[in-house]
């Protein structure tokens, strides 16, 4: 005897496209010009912080970052459908869904000049620290989203993983867990294209990477990663639906820049698929939905530029008049600080001290 005992397909979703042009069939209801318009300013934020951030890396004045240019719809998109009592856990990249969740600039600069101390105000917004070791950020999402069902808090949990994270292990064991314990978390896959050199297509030979969910018995779906009104929909349409489990979002979406400030991606990737992108640029298409709109313009343009440069610019300032402390090098280690560990903790806080007293005089 044969039979067909499986079917699976994989729905792709666009609202806006590349010109401004919005489905109103798709468009959810909630989502009025003036949260789009809300949406356009967050996404310009995000941009415009992420080339402050490259400058002051450039300076010395900021440890390696990696850049979020490209990325700022599926990331705004997501914040914007979370809940007030919804968790999110992020990889590296994940600075718009900060920014949107009400993460203080100053705070954000702050940990990206290496201090921990930065990222504190994370557990405000339900948020947990920036994560780079890649794809082990899904367990801990996992994890918290069944605590969340343990205790029936009611909240849910978004995670984000890149493309490059779904060949790990991790990616597929979360899936697997997610599903049988019917976690309420949203998996979302910014799928930028490249896995720091490699590129999508040396990741898998999968058509998508959405259809990954159907091996876990769990929901998947592809969305127009640099459509901020799909991605919005799809994650608000998992988190609806988390009670009843998981869903898996894979955003097509591209990396404009680098990897990282330690990468160089000219060795490996050819200008011209760069300039392929660049039409589809998720800011540039919300700007030309509000032209048309007649709700956008140059002069609009130039005063908001102008307010996130003030805005960055007084968070630098404020980031940059912390007063570091050696002894956080050395807390929340041990319950109890080994004898050689407080040797160096007593060497740390001595040599800060003269320093100190050195500059003073």
């Amino acid at each position: 005897m044969e039979k067909r005992v499986f079917d699976g397909s994989i729905n792709y979703i666009q609202i806006m496209d590349e010109n401004g042009n919005v489905d109103e069939n798709l468009r959810p209801k909630e989502l009025t010009d003036g949260i789009i318009l809300q949406m356009y300013k967050y996404m310009s934020l995000t941009r415009a912080l992420d080339a402050k951030m490259l400058s002051l890396q450039r300076q010395g004045r900021a440890a390696t970052y990696g850049p979020s240019l490209g990325e700022e719809a599926a990331q705004v998109g997501s914040a914007m459908a979370m809940g007030p009592k919804d968790f999110f856990v992020p990889n590296f990249r994940q600075h718009g869904t900060y920014i949107t969740r009400g993460m203080p600039l100053d705070a954000l600069i702050l940990y990206w000049k290496g201090y921990e101390e930065g990222i504190m105000p994370a557990r405000k917004i339900n948020a947990i620290p920036y994560i780079v070791p890649v794809s082990t950020q899904l367990l801990h999402a996992v994890g918290l989203a069944y605590s969340q069902l343990y205790q029936n808090t009611g909240a849910s949990v978004i995670t984000f993983v890149g493309d490059g994270g779904t060949s790990e292990g991790n990616f597929y064991e979360s899936m697997n867990f997610a599903g049988i314990l019917k976690a309420p978390v949203a998996i979302i896959i910014e799928n930028n294209q490249w896995a720091i050199s490699e590129p999508r297509s040396r990741q898998t030979v999968a058509p998508t990477l959405a259809q990954k969910a159907i091996a876990a018995g769990i929901p998947g779906v592809q969305v127009d990663g640099n459509d901020v009104l799909a991605v919005y929909k799809v994650v608000r349409d998992a988190l609806t639906n988390a009670k009843n489990g998981p869903t898996l979002i894979e955003c097509i979406t591209y990396r404009m820049s680098m990897h990282t400030t330690a990468d160089d991606p000219t060795k490996y990737r050819p200008d011209a698929d760069v300039e392929k992108w660049k039409p589809r640029d998720p800011i540039l298409r919300v700007g030309n939905y509000l032209r048309k709109k007649a709700l956008w313009d140059d002069s609009k343009q130039s005063a908001m530029e102008e307010e996130h440069r003030q805005t960055i610019d007084a968070a630098v300032e404020k980031a940059e008049q912390f007063k570091k402390d050696p002894k956080s090098m050395f807390e929340n280690i041990y319950a109890t600080m080994p004898a050689m560990l407080k040797e160096e903790e007593d060497a740390a806080v001595s040599a800060q001290f003269w320093m100190q007293k050195n500059d003073g005089e």
